[in-house]
């Protein structure tokens, strides 16, 4: 499935080359901006994606997925996540028996209940801010500003997303313009300020920078 990129990234690219040398050479040898694919932009995907944001967390790739099996065999046999109402209904035993620690099953049912009483009313995303939709998804327990910062740029698809609460973007600044050290979020801002509007295609390249950096 392609992604699908909702704003323009022939104007993106023109104004990150304009605004930043580095970025200029980074879309040079990387090519064109490619987010992982996106869900289809429904309420339902949406409730699927921070679902699974809180189910993975602090869990290796393998190990979530091994409890993600077990736990949607709660539900079906054909591997689909539960709605926020089969949430609700499920004890605590049947969350521990599936791998699912206290912490998260807290962390899933809040986002349940603050999905059905409209808290988090998926429908009214578009027509908000990105601080709005921060602000509605941090107040869901377990659930942060990396967490929203993250559905924005890869479920939404926001094109001016800065996450410098991710270690990975501020790495990859590191490595990019050749600093001495990691630099803080409050320096990864200060870094990322010339890319606005685009600022969530700027991050994405300092992943890139990660993947090719020099072993030695």
């Amino acid at each position: 499935m392609a992604a699908r990129v909702r704003f323009s990234l022939a104007r993106a690219y023109a104004h990150l080359r304009t605004t930043d040398p580095v970025l200029a050479a980074l879309i040079e040898a990387h090519g064109p901006y490619q987010p992982r694919p996106l869900e289809e932009a429904t309420p339902e995907a949406y409730y699927r994606s921070l679902q699974r944001t809180i189910l993975f967390q602090q869990l290796a790739g393998p190990a979530a997925r091994s409890i993600q099996r077990k736990w949607f065999a709660l539900y079906s046999k054909d591997d689909r996540p539960p709605t926020p109402k089969e949430v609700l209904k499920t004890t605590d035993d049947e969350f521990r028996a599936s791998g699912v620690s206290r912490q998260k099953a807290g962390y899933l049912r809040d986002l349940a209940a603050k999905t059905l009483d409209k808290t988090l009313d998926f429908r009214g995303f578009d027509a908000m801010t990105d601080d709005e939709i921060a602000q509605r998804i941090t107040a869901v327990k377990g659930l942060g500003e990396w967490s929203a910062h993250m559905f924005m740029m890869f479920t939404l698809g926001r094109p001016d997303v800065l996450a410098v609460g991710d270690l990975g973007i501020r790495n990859g600044m590191k490595i990019a313009y050749a600093l001495p050290k990691t630099p803080t979020p409050k320096e990864a801002i200060a870094i990322g300020a010339p890319w606005a509007p685009y600022r969530s295609v700027g991050a994405w390249y300092m992943y890139r920078a990660i993947d090719t950096q020099d072993p030695d």
